[in-house]
């Protein structure tokens, strides 16, 4: 048994929500579940098989649906206790993505034989108290050996039928708020390469910690229209996601975009994560670029997230509004684009 200090990122062959399979291999295999069950055949599963969201979500009665999501993933982080708890905010969000209210989770995890269980331990201690965090309760979960750590939840929430915020929903018109900086990829990639010396990942590690429930709330008192979290497939590829739903095309103002301290700098030196290469690959065809980006900028974009923000679109005023309630309350946001007639989604 191992006992001494690990670190767990070398354990890892991809961290965090970089480990995501790619678009293109998650519309090839998921082909089967929608070939297998009519949506029609099921009308209380409110949102799961009609196109890609967030979480699904099952009617229960006229005031009352369940929301029902699962993520977990390689170690981000080398600290136990961090870990855990940055997976379980990851995997929260999805049901605050909805506009929903976490109720219980189940922990899912893999663990190499020969490592200390203490060091197990603290990752669940991390997610336990993150879940407790956001008013949620772990109930149990499964774990299993495996040659790489990994460790998530499968989150149940509770939410209005008539309340759920979708990817679709977007209008004409509309502003598109993010809630958190891009760049985690990147961050936690040079950390783990060891070329991080200015330790800017503690400012990714802080904001992964962060959980999208306060902004969730603030997206629901502005009537939002439409919201996901941005996480593995990047900014460009769940904007993508959402134009789609919406039957808009949705712009991102690179300009506007903001970035982790030392991010831009780190995809400047050619830092570049798997995740980000199969978005590219993955999105090249369905992303126009207005104008000239600057390379690292453009790394920026289709950079993974873990444990990202929010993407909202809601009316200009609206996103205003929000921007300045997330700064009073010394969390960051920013407007990063807009939404138009047409599809598709258009980088200027």
């Amino acid at each position: 048994m191992t006992t001494e200090a690990v670190r767990l990122t070398s354990l890892a062959s991809c961290a965090g929500c970089a480990a995501k399979a790619g678009l293109a291999t998650l519309a090839q295999v998921l082909r089967p579940i929608t070939d297998t069950f009519d949506a029609a055949k099921f009308p209380d599963l409110l949102v799961g098989l009609d196109g890609p969201d967030d979480a699904a979500v099952y009617r229960i009665s006229d005031d009352v649906a369940i929301v029902q999501t699962v993520d977990f993933f390689p170690p981000v982080v080398d600290d136990p206790y961090t870990f855990g708890a940055i997976a379980a905010a990851n995997a929260m969000s999805d049901v605050y993505a909805m506009g929903g209210e976490v109720l219980m989770a189940l922990n899912i995890a893999a663990f190499p034989q020969d490592l200390d269980p203490a060091i197990l331990a603290s990752i669940f201690q991390g997610g336990a108290e993150k879940m407790a965090e956001g008013g949620g309760v772990i109930a149990g979960g499964h774990t299993v050996y495996d040659v790489e750590p990994k460790y998530g939840l499968a989150v149940t929430g509770i939410i209005h039928p008539k309340k759920i915020f979708e990817k679709a929903g977007a209008q004409p018109g509309d502003a598109l708020v993010l809630t958190k900086p891009l760049g985690t990829g990147l961050l936690l990639t040079a950390a783990r390469d060891d070329r991080d010396p200015a330790d800017h990942a503690a400012a990714a590690i802080a904001s992964m910690l962060t959980l999208n429930r306060h902004a969730s709330h603030l997206a629901r008192e502005a009537k939002a229209h439409a919201m996901t979290d941005v996480t593995g497939f990047g900014i460009l590829g769940h904007a993508r996601e959402m134009a789609t739903r919406s039957g808009m095309r949705f712009v991102i103002e690179s300009s506007r975009v903001p970035a982790f301290p030392g991010a831009l700098e780190y995809a400047a030196s050619g830092i570049i994560t798997g995740g980000a290469h199969r978005n590219r690959e993955g999105l090249a065809e369905h992303i126009a670029f207005a104008t000239r980006i600057d390379p690292a900028i453009d790394a920026l974009l289709f950079d993974p997230q873990t444990s990202g923000g929010l993407l909202i679109a809601l009316p200009p005023a609206a996103a205003e509004s929000i921007v300045a309630r997330l700064h009073a309350d010394g969390l960051p946001g920013a407007i990063v684009g807009r939404v138009e007639a047409g599809a598709g989604v258009r980088v200027e």
